[in-house]
């Protein structure tokens, strides 16, 4: 099983629903939860036509509880 750091391939922030949006290796989508450790609460993600995904920084991930 691969750790969550490795396994995100980009980050992103919705602005439209205000949550941390990551890409894994696989292409899915997954929405995280604010909390301590929002990899484990992820749900996934499906954008809707009003989503406006901006990339972040990988150094980031720090910020939503994964290690870099």
């Amino acid at each position: 099983m691969r750790s969550a750091s490795k396994s995100i391939v980009a980050i992103y922030v919705d602005r439209a629903s205000r949550q941390w949006i990551v890409r894994d290796l696989e292409g899915k989508l997954w929405s995280l939860p604010p909390g301590d450790n929002p990899w484990n609460g992820r749900q996934p993600f499906t954008p809707a036509e009003e989503t406006n995904l901006e990339p972040v920084p990988g150094h980031y991930k720090y910020m939503i509880g994964l290690s870099a």
